[in-house]
């Protein structure tokens, strides 16, 4: 069974050597998430509430073009600029996820692509 290369124009555009998502038995990795608008190609304003909102709106569409939900969603690793930020983080995160929330790992990243706050990647199931 081969993998299977997902793109769509809900999420940002791949900007380098990797897909947006893969699918592969059944399972679809989605790459790193940050807060790009996938309109207007712009990293959006506001704070870390702001930023978590579209990077988790990034997944969502991704998710949609893989054949998936975020109820689908695994596992999580949500990478911080600023640890002291992740009690709002996590207010946003808990709307996204409210019921079965997925695995998951937070670290603070010294730098994170365009200066943003946060990127989250996600491994999710893909419903049969």
């Amino acid at each position: 069974m081969s993998k299977k290369i997902v793109t769509t124009d809900k999420a940002p555009a791949a900007i380098g050597p990797y897909s947006q998502a893969v699918v592969h038995r059944g399972t679809a990795y989605l790459s790193g998430q940050i807060p790009i608008d996938p309109v207007t190609g712009q990293v959006v304003e506001g704070g870390i509430e702001a930023q978590t909102e579209r990077v988790l709106e990034n997944l969502k569409g991704l998710l949609e073009a893989c054949g998936a939900t975020l109820a689908d969603v695994l596992k999580v690793t949500v990478y911080l600029r600023d640890l002291g930020e992740f009690a709002s983080m996590n207010e946003v995160f808990a709307r996204y996820f409210a019921q079965d929330p997925p695995a998951r790992a937070t670290i603070e990243a010294a730098r994170l692509p365009r200066d943003v706050r946060i990127e989250v990647d996600a491994i999710a199931a893909v419903p049969d």
